[in-house]
């Protein structure tokens, strides 16, 4: 008995060892290849640096602000971002006519602007100025090379039109052979291009673009369409990468600190318990960054200190558990009767206090936004794994450790 429960606590430290090793540095195996932790979790704007906008939508007589307005920009916006390839974007509402932004590792501060808050009010007008077709009749754009009438190539947008766009736009060629059809983009002309042949296929172009790069933002906000609602930028802030990184490894450093201390403490005061508490935290850590990297879950200031505080109350669990332990140990119980009338005392403490905080975590992520929601999602989960792992996971390797024998002294109990 005591010989097989020192082979499953051996092969239990093995395992939490390894694991970690691998989560930490990730793994090789042919073709196949486990990412290490920091590498699959997303990070937020204040860990990664990038561009901060808040945009207010503007209101005018004739076209006044509504609800429908507001989500169908936020719609677009999040469009643009996405078809721009920006990793873990947050794009919220805030407040009845405002627009939060966060666009991680994105330095450039007009690239940004230019990209959310363009209007894209694109219009190709006759020799006369007439309206021939706009926005609305593109089906899809894209940025493509194309060989001009010089044999030279440069980036242009190729645009395909509905079925009213094509109709339209073959009888307006026809009518303006040899002559130029302007193109405009908020009303700024782009290109000028002279008709050459009658376009009746629905596919078009716009030339003038600079590079490949240009035609692609412009492809993405034709594409996305045009805002409802007239949006101007009132707060705009850039975080550098290297301050962000500097945010980050302050706080894994403090982190790292902090959870050292706590775990010297379990294993100085409470001994052989605090040094089973000390393997059930650290397959805890190692729950909470797997998770994380599972649920896709943007990890940010206010979620680090998240993290902290549930693992200090899962360190709070093991406390109430070990003192319930000491108190059955010094009437004279033994080891093992000690472990369940411990844990089962002080099972509804622990449930009370975890599951008013959990309240507290979900009223935060409902009603919060940004970096508050951020801040509860990693209390919620860090609440569900501390009952996981101090309920069942530190009852069972102390009961396992128990078995060992290793330590048969109750004084090393708390005794």
């Amino acid at each position: 008995m005591k010989s097989k429960s020192r082979i499953k606590f051996a092969v239990l430290l093995l395992i939490v060892i390894s694991a970690g090793w691998i989560l930490m540095n990730g793994l090789s195996i042919g073709t196949y290849r486990v990412l290490p932790v920091k590498e699959a979790i997303n990070y937020g704007l204040d860990l990664t640096g990038g561009v901060y906008v808040v945009l207010e939508a503007q209101e005018s007589e004739e076209d006044p602000i509504t609800d429908d307005k507001i989500n169908r920009a936020i719609a677009t916006i999040r469009q643009r971002i996405d078809a721009l390839g920006v990793s873990e974007p947050v794009i919220a509402r805030q407040g009845d006519e405002r627009i939060r932004v966060s666009l991680p590792n994105i330095q450039d501060q007009q690239e940004a602007l230019e990209i959310i808050g363009k209007t894209a009010q694109l219009e190709f007008l006759d020799p006369e100025g007439e309206v021939v077709i706009t926005g609305a009749h593109v089906v899809d754009s894209s940025a493509i090379y194309q060989t001009n009438n010089l044999g030279i190539e440069e980036a242009v947008v190729s645009l395909e039109l509905n079925d009213e766009g094509t109709e339209a736009f073959a009888k307006a060629t026809e009518e303006h052979l040899g002559q130029v059809i302007e193109i405009r983009l908020d009303g700024e002309v782009i290109s000028a291009p002279v008709v050459n042949s009658v376009i009746s296929d629905g596919q078009a172009v716009i030339q003038g673009m600079s590079n490949i790069d240009e035609a692609g933002n412009l492809a993405v906000l034709i594409k996305a369409g045009a805002l409802p609602v007239q949006l101007d930028p009132v707060e705009i802030r850039s975080i550098g990468p290297t301050l962000g990184q500097d945010s980050f490894d302050k706080s894994l450093m403090g982190g790292m600190i902090g959870i050292s201390l706590v775990l010297a403490f379990m294993f100085l005061y409470y001994k052989a318990p605090g040094f089973v508490a000390c393997i059930s935290l650290g397959i805890y850590v190692l729950l909470f960054l797997l998770s994380s990297a599972l649920i896709g879950y943007t990890l940010t200031l206010p979620g680090i200190a998240g993290i902290i505080l549930s693992i200090g109350m899962a360190v709070d669990a093991n406390i109430i558990i070990f003192e319930r332990i000491r108190e059955e140990l010094k009437i004279g119980k033994s080891l093992l009767p000690s472990l369940e009338a411990g844990f089962r005392r002080g099972f509804t403490t622990i449930i009370d206090s975890n599951v008013t905080t959990l309240i507290a975590g979900v009223v935060l992520f409902v009603l919060g936004s940004g970096s508050v929601r951020g801040f509860a999602v990693t209390l919620m989960l860090g609440i569900a794994l501390s009952l996981f792992t101090t309920l069942l996971l530190t009852k069972r390797i102390l009961k396992l450790f128990i078995n060992t024998s290793l330590i048969n002294n109750k004084k090393m109990y708390g005794a």
